[in-house]
């Protein structure tokens, strides 16, 4: 039997922040800027792809870039946190995002657009991983948690009327309005941050391990590479099995390194204990249930349905709005229930209401959608609503760049390779319903379908609109099936590493490293 999951003590001597609910605004607003710069260019890429072109690769990596970049940095910026100051890293961050983002007002390439995203992850991953390790600085005991609590509420907020914010920048302004838009919060949380958060370091941090660092990058840029190509170049051209070998190789470098260093940033010790293997596991679940969702849903109701961004960003609402209100519940529960109860119950009624969404076909009334989103959006509060306080109390908060950078890169990561691994799939379902023999354009034509672009598709494809949409739905009907599975297993794989009952879901890593591995 293992030990009850329990919440770290207040420190007796430690005295209380004067600005610590202020450091709380800036960073909450800084985490805030994620999701809308994740869930608006999504929104907008409709609009991005008709004024800057490219191809479907190209279009891709509008979200992609973003997300593996900001996946395979945070552990770099945790450690680069608790190293040299997390006000420093914070605030870097911030600036780079500010500045980036301005930058997109005169971008004119998809190419360059797409290496000004990647820039973004980066500087996103800073800000987030020392905003992060910072309020762990200044916040103890139940203020800790409540600090954290709201911090999660920010991005339930950010995943909410993102997508409606944006529809409406867009149709009213234009995309670059986005980009304004997020200059002009990174830039508030930028003047904030810099005049009341206090500089802190790790003093017994050491040097960043820049192999593991290089050889983790490359191994998931290899990857989501490979998965982006793949329906473009076929999944066994030589090309791409020479891609996913090649990131199998870093990978396995990555583990060889980190077993090897001193101080890894990634400290493969701890996967020996059932409960840090199952707060990863919950870290990864949402991807394939929920994030994937985020992306997809808005390229397939303004794309192929004809909605307008505005009405696209009104019908998401109904996915992401239970995550301002049940995440709290989730905290409730876990005083009665495990970890594992909850996570695993949530992720079924994502696989539900999966199905559910499954039943929709386009040209049905909108509000036929209603449902089913909500009841994704349900389940996945639950498990959202334990992951940040978890994460968050597995190391002694000295450690802490290094606790948010694991979970939150396990997070992330897994979220990109969700992103690329649906949308390869997409495409690959896309062009096996369509009803044509294969030419030279299929897979080019499908490409532009799965990604919304229903006219280029038309004309690559030479298939009117009414046979193409047909196919669409056949291939996203098999598509959320898929999905559904996905999340029903999630949920039964959290169930077994969490399975414990325990009065609440945080531990530290001494309430785990004193249970006996299982």
């Amino acid at each position: 039997m293992t030990k009850p999951l329990s919440l770290p003590e207040p420190h007796p001597t430690l005295p209380a922040h004067p600005q610590r609910w202020i450091i709380l605004f800036s960073v909450c607003l800084a985490g805030l800027i994620m999701p809308i710069n994740f869930t608006g260019p999504a929104v907008s890429l409709p609009a991005i792809a008709t004024s800057l072109g490219g191809s479907a690769v190209a279009l891709n990596w509008v979200t992609n870039a973003f997300m593996l970049t900001f996946g395979c940095s945070l552990m770099i910026a945790g450690a680069l946190a608790d190293r040299f100051g997390r006000k420093r890293i914070f605030v870097s961050g911030l600036a780079v995002l500010t500045l980036s983002s301005l930058i997109m007002l005169a971008i004119r390439d998809i190419i360059a657009f797409d290496l000004i995203r990647a820039l973004q992850g980066f500087a996103a991953a800073a800000a987030f991983a020392g905003g992060t390790a910072g309020l762990a600085q200044v916040f103890d005991g139940a203020e800790r948690t409540k600090a954290f609590s709201l911090l999660g509420t920010t991005f339930g907020v950010g995943l909410a009327f993102g997508p409606v914010m944006a529809g409406f920048l867009v149709q009213h302004f234009g995309w670059h309005s986005i980009f304004t838009s997020v200059s002009l919060l990174s830039a508030i949380a930028l003047a904030t941050g810099t005049r009341y958060m206090h500089e802190s370091r790790d003093p017994a941090a050491a040097k960043l391990d820049w192999p593991g660092a290089v050889a983790f990058t490359l191994a998931l840029t290899l990857l989501t590479y490979a998965i982006i190509q793949a329906p473009e170049s076929g999944w066994n051209s030589h090309g791409i099995i020479a891609l996913f070998c090649s990131a199998l190789l870093s990978m396995l470098a990555f583990i060889l390194i980190e077993r090897r260093v001193r101080r890894p940033m990634l400290d493969l010790s701890l996967f020996r204990y059932p409960r840090f293997v199952g707060v990863q596991f919950l870290a990864a679940a949402p991807a394939y249930s929920y994030v994937v969702l985020l992306v997809l849903l808005p390229l397939r109701f303004i794309g192929v349905e004809g909605y307008s961004p505005l009405d696209t960003g009104i019908i998401m609402l109904a996915l992401s709005a239970p995550l301002l209100v049940l995440p709290m519940l989730a905290g409730l529960l876990a005083h009665r229930f495990s970890a594992g109860i909850i996570a695993s119950v949530g992720l079924l009624i994502c696989a539900f209401g999966l199905v559910g969404l499954a039943q929709y076909a386009p040209g049905q009334p909108f509000y036929r959608l209603i449902l089913p989103l909500l009841i994704i959006g349900c389940g996945i509060s639950l498990p959202w609503g334990l992951m940040d306080g978890l994460a968050v109390s597995v190391v002694p908060k000295e450690r802490a760049g290094m606790a948010t950078g694991i979970f939150s890169t396990i997070r992330v990561a897994g979220e990109g390779i969700a992103l690329a691994v649906v949308g390869a799939l997409l495409a690959t379902l896309v062009e096996r319903h369509l009803p044509v023999m294969p030419l030279a354009d299929t897979v080019a034509g499908a490409h532009r379908l799965a990604m919304g672009d229903l006219p280029q598709a038309a004309a690559l494809l030479k298939i009117d609109a009414v046979a193409l949409k047909q196919s669409y739905e056949a291939a996203f009907h098999s598509l959320l099936y898929i999905l559904a599975l996905l999340a029903a297993i999630s949920g039964g794989i959290v169930f077994v590493f969490l399975r414990h009952t325990s009065p609440s879901p945080l531990a530290t890593l001494k309430s785990i490293a004193d249970e006996p591995a299982e």
